[in-house]
């Protein structure tokens, strides 16, 4: 079913966590905003946890210290304090003096756990990021992702020369927009498509959530190279492998042309205006006249209304140079690109469905 167009104010986060994440009940000013500060605490903690395989070691019951120690090739001490750190959260608990289990939220950072937890937080708050964060207000000066400075090359390029990073950089994908796919078929009608191309579309799973819910429509997945081994095996994988074609190619280059929807999901938020309107181009150029150009991604609402994209943006910044918009910034954006934006649907995650036609 059609979701329903909405207005700038009503697309706001819908996210449980939709609201602040520190707490306010009754804490003053300043406490309120050391507690948004040492959030880094917990983030390293847990990247920790990921890193090592803490929830793998611990999947099939209680271990000690030592053992886990020695599983991992950490400094037993140092262990206990990052241990007892975690369960102070509730990602692991302490049954014994110094042995410790899994809890139903640590469980969730086994490397076979539903929603690729690990991986996201291996690729968030993992090395290769936080650096990046190290030059955080090089961006504010200038503009410019931090991430080149902070590795002497782009996002895309980094992550094409690291090979286990750009797998976990897929994984995350999933893991932060996993549940969108579902969310996307549920809030928009794709029935009248003969051919779904999703542009950048990394391992497909938006693809096949729209296939398995239209037996009749074809899909067309378009990635880079690197991605293209792991895509080809996710769709293997979903059976969907005689109504998709997964191709290599650049979204800044010719895509393939005269199909009836073409989705850009997560794609825009990567770029500048520039180069977001050097894709958009590329999509008018190929798109059918009576086609749909579907932009999946969060919407940002004006003013102090939280929303968790509001600080994904700073991640846009620094990391990948690009920028999350709002309604009226998309309008703007699409119109540059010989577009009409027809409606904004929203759906019960944070990401809406921009709607556009050839204007």
């Amino acid at each position: 079913m059609s979701g329903r167009a909405v207005t700038p104010q009503t697309t706001a986060g819908t996210l449980p966590s939709g609201e602040r994440p520190w707490r306010t009940d009754g804490l003053s000013p300043n406490v309120q905003i050391i507690q948004m500060a040492i959030a880094i605490w917990a983030a390293r903690a847990v990247y920790a946890a990921a890193r090592l395989g803490l929830a793998d070691f611990l999947a099939a019951g209680p271990r000690t210290v030592q053992e886990l120690a020695r599983s991992t090739g950490t400094h037993a001490q140092s262990l206990h304090r990052l241990l007892r750190a975690l369960a102070s959260q509730g990602v692991v608990t302490e049954n014994e003096p110094r042995q410790f289990a899994l809890t139903p939220l640590g469980a969730a950072l086994r490397t076979d756990a539903p929603g690729a937890a690990r991986s996201t937080i291996m690729t968030l708050a993992g090395d290769w990021q936080w650096k990046a964060w190290d030059h955080f207000l090089y961006s504010l000066q200038t503009g410019k992702p931090a991430m080149a400075r902070a590795h002497g090359m782009g996002v895309f390029e980094y992550l094409a020369a690291h090979p286990e990073d750009s797998a976990r950089f897929n994984e995350a994908m999933v893991g932060l927009y996993g549940g969108v796919g579902a969310a996307v078929v549920g809030s928009y009608d794709f029935s009248r498509f003969k051919t779904v191309v999703d542009v950048g579309g990394g391992t497909g799973s938006l693809l096949a959530e729209i296939l398995r819910a239209n037996d009749i429509a074809r899909g067309i997945l378009l990635e880079r190279p690197e991605v293209i081994p792991q895509a080809r095996q996710a769709i293997e994988a979903a059976n969907l492998s005689a109504r998709c074609q997964v191709i290599a190619g650049d979204f800044f280059a010719a895509l393939p042309a005269g199909h009836d929807a073409y989705i850009l999901a997560h794609v825009l938020h990567d770029w500048t205006d520039e180069q977001a309107l050097a894709i958009l181009r590329n999509c008018r150029a190929a798109i059918a006249k009576d086609g749909r150009l579907l932009i999946v991604e969060a919407v940002l609402p004006a003013g102090d209304a939280p929303h968790h994209s509001k600080l994904i943006d700073l991640v846009m910044l620094t990391v990948t140079g690009g920028v999350e918009r709002s309604a009226e910034e998309f309008a703007s954006l699409l119109a540059a690109a010989d577009f009409r934006l027809l409606k904004i649907h929203p759906t019960p995650t944070h990401q809406s469905i921009v709607e556009a036609a050839l204007a």
